[in-house]
């Protein structure tokens, strides 16, 4: 059994099977042929040395006078012989047998089960070492294609084999022969040829995997990716966070001159990658989703079914929507928004006036929130810039109703006051106004109102010469068109 101790040590210290599993499958093909030879396997005894250096097998029979059965019995005789005069009549004993007197159908029965035996041992192994990294990534090389489905060398002596499907492959690689693949472990499958991992270069994960590697504030949880979605081989958008108001989440993505995320694009063969800031306000949020487009003003439309008008000027449109419509689906995807996108002048053709943007907002943001103090004036909004706030008030915008009014139309234009400025206001004006509907206050109100609406029809009325708006007499600038004008007295 020399060959057979040989064989034992060359598997438990040269291929690192484990004894447990060694012993179980030497044991498993010898009483497979043993019961080749006799037919059962029952009385068959497998023993190993302590050192398991080496393994026997031996026929455990009874010992009888007058056998029957061969296999199991022995004659007393014969057993007194082979075990000395103190063996009586219905006891023991084990005799050793010589697998080389096996026949030759039993000898090739047992490799058969020892091979069967030890694949199954490496296949348990090796799944036990990567059940646990699906959604890693791993790196192999093109071995060969079959009906679409690229199949990759992993190594492990061609044991482990991974396959890149279809359906997860990105659309616009091509891989030749021995071509290095970076992939995403999805799944792992047990086959009669060996281990199978899928593999796929269309999931997120892959993207946010790299970018991990690439970008130590995510590793370290400083920088957190809020969502990424893919088209993939086209074009990728990723969303990014940060606590630390003075981290900025997207420069650190980016890295110095580019070079962290152009890591990432070699890595996905020159996919596209837009790389934005995460705003729990959704217009603000949804203006930097239609990245790399410059987004006017966003509108939300309807807060409850989540839909939004983004409007931009005539040279971003194209941009904006992206090729077939790429680059607004994924923003939709990135947002969970339903965006129309439009241009300044097709715009300006709808009735904006029926969005109060601040109140569906509040609406899906702030449902929860503590009720606020009044206020009713842009002056009066925490944080404001007071010059801007002064300089709306001296074109006519000083009530918070005006100002959304204004917003909402685009009718805005003051010198001194950027579109920064007055996103900003309508953000404060988001986060502590609410507005209450004017149905509710109606009948408590209606006697206030009567004696003043009495009063303002004795007043004469003034509108802008140049649009028709109504104006007032504090008034330097149309609050619609920005016409500047002054009043003067009749001689009379």
């Amino acid at each position: 059994m020399s060959e057979m101790a040989d064989a034992i040590r060359q598997l438990i210290e040269e291929k690192g099977y484990s004894e447990d599993s060694v012993r179980q499958t030497i044991e498993r093909a010898l009483k497979a042929a043993y019961k080749r030879t006799y037919g059962t396997d029952e009385n068959a005894i497998v023993k190993f040395n302590d050192d398991m250096s080496d393994v026997s097998i031996f026929s455990r029979k009874v010992v009888i006078d007058g056998v029957y059965d061969p296999v199991k019995e022995i004659e007393l005789e014969e057993a007194r012989n082979l075990a000395g005069d103190e063996i009586e009549e219905g006891d023991e004993i084990d005799i050793l047998e010589d697998p080389k007197t096996f026949d030759r159908s039993a000898v090739a029965t047992g490799k058969q089960t020892a091979h069967q035996g030890l694949n199954e041992t490496y296949k348990d192994s090796l799944y036990n070492e990567y059940k646990d990294k699906i959604g890693e990534i791993i790196i192999g090389y093109y071995q060969r294609e079959r009906n679409g489905n690229i199949y990759v060398d992993l190594g492990n002596a061609g044991k482990l084999e991974g396959v890149l499907p279809v359906k997860y492959q990105s659309k616009l690689e091509y891989y030749e022969k021995n071509d290095r693949i970076k992939s995403l472990i999805v799944d792992i499958k047990k086959t009669s040829s060996g281990l199978q991992l899928v593999l796929s270069r269309s999931d997120p994960k892959l993207v946010s995997s790299i970018l991990e590697k690439e970008v130590p504030e995510i590793a370290d949880g400083t920088v957190e990716i809020t969502k990424i979605v893919r088209d993939a081989g086209y074009r990728t958008k990723i969303a990014v966070y940060s606590k630390r108001e003075e981290v900025d989440p997207v420069g650190a993505c980016v890295g110095l001159k580019g070079v962290r995320i152009q890591n990432v694009i070699r890595e996905l063969l020159n996919e596209k990658i837009d790389v934005l800031k995460w705003d729990s306000d959704p217009t603000v949020f949804i203006k930097n989703a239609l990245s790399p487009a410059q987004v006017n003003r966003v509108i939300i439309t309807d807060a409850e079914k989540r839909q939004a008008l983004a409007i931009v000027e005539e040279s971003q449109f194209s941009l904006a929507i992206g090729r077939q419509g790429q680059n607004v689906r994924l923003a939709n995807k990135l947002c969970d928004w339903n965006i129309d996108v439009k241009t300044v002048e097709q715009a300006a053709e709808l009735d904006l006036s029926a969005f109060n943007t601040v109140q569906n907002a509040h609406a899906l943001f702030n449902d929860d929130a503590e009720s606020y103090d009044e206020i009713t004036t842009v002056a009066e909004l925490p944080g404001v810039d007071v010059e801007i706030a002064e300089l709306l008030k001296a074109n006519g915008i000083e009530q918070i109703e005006q100002f959304v009014e204004a917003y909402d139309a685009g009718s805005i234009s003051i010198e001194g006051v950027s579109t920064e400025a007055l996103d900003k206001i309508n953000q404060l004006i988001n986060e502590n106004v609410e507005f209450v509907d004017d149905e509710e206050t109606t009948e408590d109100t209606a006697a206030a109102q009567e004696p003043a609406a009495e009063e303002a029809s004795d007043e004469e009325e003034y509108f802008c010469p140049e649009c028709g708006a109504k104006i007032t007499l504090d008034m330097t600038h149309c609050p619609n068109c920005g016409v500047e004008f002054e009043f003067t007295e009749d001689e009379e």
